[in-house]
């Protein structure tokens, strides 16, 4: 540690310890449990590095509660002088942040993403406000269930030229997919083609996805850290220039592009266009014109995460489950007959693949702790003090992986969700079992506006790749079976990270099907 960082430490515990008795809670109710906490740090030297969800999980059960269940659903964990309240059961979480979502609704503001990172405008890190409700306002209107065809048609050009390539270049699959659904068509092109804008997209997503984890860097917790000059990563990481300048390019150059096509006639319909073709020339033109660029990044960003994670996790599933795979496709076959590919209006008649969907989302949910929360006021709850200004995080990982819920939940079972229908003797969901949506998305008036969208285009991905394509092992170069070796990347969202499996047509009428599909668009 050389001098500066040595100087740099001993000012933050000589502040932490002056934010910590400035800030000594007043209530004389406990908080709720957790691990023990240091003099002046309190557990920022504990915090989990990865995983932390698991973490989170296991510190609820160690902890016991003074009172009450054995467990404990909330506990308490300190970083110098921030608070942050994990919330591990799906109870909890109704009680907080929907029963309660008045004082749960905003978003604490991190300095590394706002200030350094320049991700202010950015809804889904907006403090509850009017700027807030004015950016979902405009997105829930182009993509409510209402208007669901609006984005399924795009959704079925991306997935049916996503079988073509698919064909042709297997060994690349998670390339193919990323090159996903755009269904902001900022600026539409051939899959084929390099598309910089899905590249500038991922890793900015990538970026804050990163820094938004609590207590993953101390300028969060010591805002005036940004002040100091540090070489060390912990204090004012370098990435920080980097990743402010992917979040301006991010929010700019799909948004220009749009315009110069929208200037040239060549522009397709798109979200962007709709919206500025509505613009009238007055004072408040430019105000608008920020709120529909900031929503229209939004949207564009949509599928680097939920949806891309989901698709992903869609092909490990397979390549580990091959027995889900076999009875998928025996539904398929029998809805389908190999004579056509799936349709949006095939899903009622598809209750194993909406099974599988829902067993993606609960085995490996692509934001198992999602968005931090803010209690924007003090609360009390089941007799523990919630202060104000703590940052209430959703373990949606622990919920999904609930043994009372889900039994044996690191098994991936799409059949935890059916039932057979004692009238009809046919397969239908299981309405008693809880479904993962309902945590996989956030909570309360935060949930992601998007999710309906995420859901659709996971839904007819995993149709139509699982009525075309076998998912097997991969093969070496001795001509023996790879034992499946997936790891997730480990962040505000989660992926797998690159693994190998063999990707073929499940017949020649399948492959023909795949082609007439592309052909099509």
């Amino acid at each position: 540690m050389n001098g500066m960082d040595k100087l740099a430490l001993l000012t933050t515990l000589l502040a932490a310890g002056f934010l910590y008795f400035k800030n000594k809670r007043r209530s004389a109710l406990p908080f709720p449990p957790g691990p023990k906490k240091h003099p002046l740090l309190g557990n920022l030297l504990d915090l989990p590095k990865k995983l932390e969800w698991e973490t989170y999980r296991r510190w609820g059960k160690e902890y016991i509660c003074s009172f009450g269940p054995p467990d404990s659903d909330v506990i308490h964990v300190s970083a110098g002088s921030v608070n942050l309240i994990i919330v591990n059961s799906f109870e909890a979480a109704t009680d907080l942040f929907d029963k309660r979502s008045a004082n749960y609704s905003s978003r604490p503001q991190f300095t590394m993403v706002r200030e350094l990172m320049g991700w202010n405008w950015l809804m889904s890190a907006l403090i509850y406000g009017d700027k807030w409700r004015e950016q979902r306002r405009l997105f829930q209107k182009h993509f409510s269930t209402t208007n669901a065809e609006l984005y399924q048609n795009t959704q079925l050009e991306y997935v049916r030229k996503a079988l073509q390539h698919l064909l042709e270049e297997p060994s690349d699959f998670m390339g193919i997919t990323r090159q996903r659904l755009d269904v902001a068509r900022v600026r539409p092109q051939h899959p084929k083609e390099k598309r910089p804008f899905v590249d500038l997209a991922q890793r900015a997503v990538h970026s804050i996805t990163e820094a938004s984890v609590p207590g993953t860097f101390w300028v969060d917790v010591m805002p005036w850290l940004k002040y100091i000059q540090s070489g060390s990563r912990r204090w004012l990481p370098e990435e920080a220039r980097v990743w402010r300048k992917l979040q301006q390019d991010f929010r700019q150059v799909p948004y220009q592009a749009a315009l110069k096509d929208m200037a040239s006639g060549k522009a397709k319909p798109s979200f962007a266009s709709e919206c500025l073709e509505t613009i009238d020339d007055n004072e408040d033109a430019q105000r608008q014109r920020e709120v529909i660029k900031d929503t229209a990044a939004i949207v564009f960003a949509a599928g680097a995460d939920t949806s891309l994670s989901g698709i992903h996790t869609l092909f490990a599933a397979m390549l580990c489950y091959p027995e889900v795979q076999k009875k998928a496709q025996e539904e398929l076959d029998r809805v389908l007959g190999g004579r056509r590919l799936p349709e949006f209006t095939d899903e009622p008649n598809m209750p194993y693949i909406s099974a599988l969907v829902k067993e993606i989302l609960r085995w490996k949910p692509a934001t198992p702790i999602g968005v931090p929360h803010l209690a924007s006021e003090d609360d009390v709850y089941n007799g523990y003090y919630i202060p104000k200004r703590a940052v209430v995080i959703g373990n949606s990982w622990a919920m999904l992986h609930d043994e009372e819920t889900y039994p044996d939940p690191s098994t991936f079972n799409p059949d935890r969700f059916l039932t057979t229908n004692k009238s009809t003797g046919k397969l239908e969901l299981d309405p008693t079992v809880r479904d993962p949506a309902l945590m996989a998305f956030g909570f309360g008036r935060r949930m992601c506006p998007g999710r309906d969208v995420a859901l659709s285009v996971i839904w007819l991905t995993m149709a139509s790749v699982l009525a075309t394509f076998n998912i097997t092992k991969a093969i070496d170069e001795n001509g023996k079976e790879l034992e499946p070796d997936v790891q997730y990347w480990s962040g505000l969202i989660v992926h797998p990270l690159p693994f190998k499996c063999t990707i073929k047509p499940r017949s020649k009428a399948a492959e023909e099907l795949v082609k007439s599909g592309a052909d099509a668009y």
